[in-house]
């Protein structure tokens, strides 16, 4: 039996295009960045995910395109408003292009029932979370029909998703 990719590797091995679909409204509650947000304080989301934005930024360098799409129930919670905060700092600056698309603008779309990465048209990782956004794992498929489906419905979000400079959360 063959040991599944990491992340890291998902992304070292992907030549072209690496996109994201988050359609959860929060990921890992106890996540320390996200408790000190309501708490107050505020640190430099660079150096707290510094893995998170070098991997971006040598990935990008490489002329591999990064897209991250983010459906939102508005009013947003207090995750996706602490999640916005960091986007500019820490996604965008690291080379990621980010749009949001209000829910109730994606309703006649046609959605998978998980977030997702899709690495160059051909291999998806499905996140999987609880309902609290505790952090479950993941599963990975190639399967043609699988892959199709989430590309149309990546592709479906972004082209009616906000560019996360102009989006204000709800």
């Amino acid at each position: 039996m063959t040991e599944r990719p990491t992340f890291a590797e998902l992304f070292a091995g992907c030549r072209t295009s690496a996109v994201h679909l988050e359609m959860r409204e929060v990921y890992e509650p106890a996540d320390p960045a996200f408790q000190d947000w309501l708490s107050g304080v505020r640190t430099d989301p660079v150096e707290r995910f510094r893995d998170w934005y070098d991997l971006v930024v040598a990935t990008v360098a490489r002329g591999v395109d990064v897209r991250r799409a983010r459906i939102v129930s508005e009013p947003v919670t207090d995750y996706i408003r602490h999640e916005h905060e960091d986007t500019a700092a820490l996604n965008v600056a690291a080379g990621e292009r980010v749009r949001w698309l209000p829910r109730r603008a994606a309703s006649d779309l046609a959605l998978p029932g998980n977030d997702f990465w899709l690495f160059d048209d051909r291999l998806v990782r499905f996140g999987h979370f609880a309902g609290d956004g505790t952090y479950l794992g993941d599963e990975i498929t190639e399967a043609p029909e699988v892959v199709a489906l989430c590309r149309d419905a990546f592709e479906a979000v972004w082209a009616r998703a906000v560019d996360h400079s102009e989006y204000r959360p709800g």
